[in-house]
């Protein structure tokens, strides 16, 4: 059996190789190496007893070579930061979806099973409930809202705060660049795959952390970047009031569900969140962190906010855990894990561009009242 891991030098993606090599698969990676993430080249955790060819998946030639012979794809390869290249989310996060089924389509191939690894950030502002209107799916909070520094998800009818749901699976409502090309190549997938009878299953993850994140990128999560600051002595930037909600999980639990609907029938055709269902405060995790390091951390909380940044994301898994998966590790275990790493490979590297000045210079960050 051979797998074929696309971003498989990245985060997510060299988890799933390790779990292929020790599964007894022969693996294939295809990754661009972007120099933003990876400015030092093929990061030497990506094991040397994989195929590597580097290339992009929105190139046909690169799909050709790398889907011959192959049994599993796994298309982890995504795009994603907080600038304004709009048209880039599209071509990497869904064209390269189209062009996997177009060369696989063209070329006969019927691989036993594709997983397409999708995002929490489909679901765009959220799915909400009003004490007086009942459920609802929040449109995206104005500018003229965030500007008064009004936080919080208002109901469309009587303007009073909402209670975020638990996201389900059966309500994406994307609104930002990254969020609509993410449930496009999922879609994509998914009916391509129904239509030509390739078993597809799409993986909404939460906001995934652990081990080899990206340390260079400068618009890798709050993990590294708080990470980083905290050791440096610097203030952690915590935008709108810090009390803002997330759902942080695991990278061997997402690894440990692609492997689950790898070998479930049941999940073909179908779109599956994979998360915690822990609601998170920004202000939680950064005390959170500054436990674990022990330190002394100041939190500076300036008004802010970033464009296209929801409220409140904590995703169900309850689609998934039907089929037997569930969540193992909690975020205290996700800390340790990074901090663990950071502190073997002898810390966070220095010069980092700093993303937050490039991004206030570029209108992505705004000021509230």
């Amino acid at each position: 059996m051979r797998a074929l891991v696309t971003g498989g030098a990245g985060f997510i993606g060299s988890h799933v190789v390790d779990r292929f090599l020790r599964e007894g698969y022969e693996v294939r990676i295809v990754d661009y190496l972007d120099r933003r993430v990876h400015p030092q080249g093929l990061p030497n955790y990506v094991r040397r007893e994989a195929e590597f060819l580097e290339g992009s998946v929105t190139d046909r030639r690169t799909w050709e070579h790398a889907l011959n012979e192959v049994d599993v794809v796994s298309h982890q390869a995504a795009y994603q930061d907080y600038m304004l290249d709009f048209s880039k989310f599209l071509m990497v996060n869904a064209v390269s979806t189209a062009l996997l089924f177009e060369v696989l389509v063209e070329r006969r191939w019927r691989p036993r099973k594709i997983i397409i690894a999708s995002s929490q950030a489909v679901y765009g502002e959220g799915q909400y409930e009003c004490k007086r209107h009942g459920f609802s799916l929040a449109g995206s909070r104005t500018r003229e809202q965030l500007q008064r520094a009004d936080w919080e998800v208002r109901c469309a009818e009587c303007h009073e705060p909402c209670q975020p749901r638990l996201l389900n699976e059966a309500y994406p409502n994307p609104y930002n660049q990254y969020a609509v090309s993410k449930l496009a190549g999922e879609q994509m997938g998914l009916g391509l795959g129904k239509l030509h009878h390739i078993p597809t299953v799409a993986l909404r993850y939460s906001i995934t952390q652990g081990p080899r994140q990206s340390l260079f990128n400068q618009y890798s999560g709050i993990l590294r970047i708080f990470s980083a600051r905290a050791l440096a002595g610097e203030p952690l930037i915590i935008y709108e009031d810090g009390k803002q909600t997330r759902d942080f999980v695991h990278v061997d639990d997402v690894v440990d569900a692609n492997f689950h609907v790898l070998r479930d029938e049941r999940a073909n055709g179908e779109a599956f969140n994979v998360g915690s269902e822990r609601r998170t405060t920004v202000l939680e995790y950064a005390e959170l962190i500054a436990h674990k390091l022990g330190a002394q951390v100041r939190r500076l909380i300036p008004g802010q906010y970033r464009l296209g940044d929801n409220r409140h994301s904590v995703s169900s898994t309850a689609k998934l855990t039907k089929l037997g998966w569930s969540p193992r590790c909690g975020l205290s275990q996700v800390l340790d894990d990074f901090l663990g790493w950071i502190y073997d490979i002898g810390g966070i590297p220095a010069n980092i561009p700093d993303a937050y000045h490039e991004m206030s210079s570029r209108g992505v960050i705004q000021r509230g009242a």
